[in-house]
């Protein structure tokens, strides 16, 4: 899925994901200086059909991972979310290697559990959280599982 790639308009994402692939997932691992330890999300922009990326915070569990539409409690769901439920089909960078996954949004109970997930590793989505919700939007929660 490397054809046709466009990469963020956000520089510093994009000079991350450049770093974070051209290491073998052993340079810019980190978001910013949280510390927090990234995957890169390689997906199909749902308009353009060009191959897009994302770096996401690393909330894994058991070989899946949860993707956080947080953008930033902002109230409109990021592009990459669109994208997603466009086509479920990605790749994601954890490492070396990148593997093929499947994403569904999820809700009710295990939406609740994947979001305690992600705050127990980015206690500031609870803020994005109110942020959110006060312009009247749901944080959307992801689950990428791998690809049978």
């Amino acid at each position: 899925m490397a054809e046709n790639y466009i990469p963020s308009t956000i520089d510093w994402v994009a000079e991350q994901i450049a770093e974070y692939e051209a290491s073998g997932g052993t340079r810019a691992t980190t978001l910013r200086d949280t510390g927090i330890p990234i995957i890169v999300v390689t997906m199909r922009g749902q308009r353009s059909g060009a191959v897009r990326k994302i770096a996401l915070m690393r909330v894994e569990h058991e070989g899946c991972y949860a993707l956080v539409a947080s953008r930033g409690g902002a109230p409109t769901h990021p592009d990459w979310y669109h994208n997603l439920l466009a086509d479920p089909s990605v790749s994601i960078q954890d490492g070396a290697t990148p593997q093929a996954f499947t994403v569904r949004e999820v809700d009710g109970a295990e939406r609740d559990l994947w979001w305690q997930r992600s705050v127990d590793v980015f206690a500031t989505y609870d803020d994005y959280r109110v942020s959110a919700g006060e312009a009247g939007r749901t944080i959307p929660v992801l689950v990428a599982e791998p690809t049978a």
